[in-house]
């Protein structure tokens, strides 16, 4: 090895510190979450300098996993909780399916539901002797919106309701909300909506206003009451998930039944990003991607496929560092125009990571084409390497994946 020192490695600091420092740094920057910057934690002095990347359990883990179980970790697929089909189910195993999103409506309550999530945990994949755990999730927001209810559950009021509570009150309510989450296996809401419907749109916008699931008409009102939910959700151990980035309150058609969504309004500056740079710094450890198409931010391509909106929006000028997942990428009429496959390219390119089909009999052709592309593009496999490590760095937060 040469001799000569960096400018940055500072006298007293062995090359082999300073080195897995560097690593460490240059790892967190790429967007690997979870890794380590402090000495202490990181760095064996006697360990061989090849060895100090594998520091994490997500590390670990990764390294020990086969291509089709990493491509599996990116996919979320739809189970129907109170009807699960079989076949589905089997599909999603054969894949190696790293999560489920219960889908539809389930008045079984609490302790059914757990009887449904507790066989599909029992058939997630198993990594070099640990169990790689399944992130379940649903949409438990309240009001029209309420996926799970019944013996146990709360009947949970609107969002609009719950932003005339102060935070206090709606922070101890999502609290109990996500314990009652937890005792039926589910892991991460896919909520709190962090959308600004503006007044003067009201009811008019189709996929917020019109069921009432904004918490106000300005940033003022949405982002401590969005930020309460999400904290409250942590706080019971439940990951939360801000969504529809960057906003989906301008809008004047639903991307679940609707195709061209355009708005025309949101900037990269507006107000109505505000509850979601709130959020990011609430410590939420998911956000939901739009399928909108914002002309003022990136005219040429929808959110779930912008680098713009994801890399550099989110991700850069807003600090994201956790898991990006896409709004439904399988039966929404928004994508539909999209083969399956290039969906999932084209979220995943653009900086995406979990990829959310309500259909899973589209993810074979979806992990075609996302194999497909990490065979001819090292970019792309540098990509799927950094969502997967996201993911399994949430997953161990959640309890999921243990490595002892």
């Amino acid at each position: 090895m040469a001799s000569h020192q960096s400018p940055t490695h500072r006298p007293g600091v062995s090359r082999r510190v300073w080195l897995a420092s560097a690593l460490a740094v240059s790892l967190a920057a790429a967007g690997v979450a979870g890794v380590q910057v402090s000495r202490a934690a990181t760095i064996d002095p006697s360990a061989p300098v090849s060895k100090l990347a594998a520091t994490t359990c997500a590390d670990r883990t990764y390294s020990a996993m086969t291509t089709a179980q990493r491509v599996g970790q990116l996919f979320m697929g739809g189970v129907t909780p109170s009807a699960p089909d079989s076949k589905r189910i089997a599909l999603m195993h054969q894949y190696h399916v790293g999560s489920v999103f219960l889908a539809g409506r389930s008045k079984a309550g609490t302790a059914a539901t757990k009887t449904v999530v507790n066989g599909l945990q029992a058939k997630a994949d198993t990594v070099a002797g640990h169990r790689v755990g399944l992130l379940v999730s649903t949409d438990q927001e309240g009001g029209q919106v309420q996926v799970l209810s019944g013996p146990g559950f709360s009947t949970i009021p609107s969002a609009l309701t719950q932003g005339t509570w102060t935070t206090t009150k709606l922070r101890g309510e999502s609290a109990v909300w996500a314990k009652q989450l937890k005792s039926a296996g589910v892991n991460l809401n896919l909520a709190p909506v962090a959308d600004v419907v503006p007044a003067s749109l009201g009811t008019a916008n189709p996929p917020i206003g019109k069921f009432n699931r904004e918490f106000g008409h300005t940033a003022a009102v949405v982002a401590p009451h969005s930020d309460a939910f999400l904290e409250g959700s942590l706080q019971s151990g439940v990951l939360a998930t801000l969504k529809h980035f960057p906003g989906l309150g301008y809008v004047r058609g639903n991307t679940d039944t609707t195709a061209g969504v355009v708005d025309s309004v949101t900037t990269s500056t507006s107000s109505s990003i505000t509850p979601f740079k709130s959020g990011i710094q609430a410590g939420a450890p998911f956000v939901m991607i739009s399928s909108a198409t914002y002309s003022k931010i990136d005219a040429k391509n929808r959110a779930a496929f912008s680098s713009t909106v994801i890399q550099t929006l989110l991700r850069k000028n807003l600090g994201f560092k956790g898991v990006v997942i896409s709004d439904d990428l399988g039966n929404a009429v928004a994508v539909k125009a999209v083969a399956p496959g290039d969906r999932a390219v084209k979220f995943l390119s653009a900086g995406g990571d979990v990829v959310l089909t309500v259909e899973p009999n589209l993810i074979p052709a979806m992990t075609k084409a996302v194999q497909s592309r990490m065979t001819t593009s090292s970019t792309f496999r540098t990509q799927v390497s950094q969502s997967v490590h996201r993911i399994l760095n949430a997953k161990q937060k959640a309890g999921l994946l243990t490595c002892s």
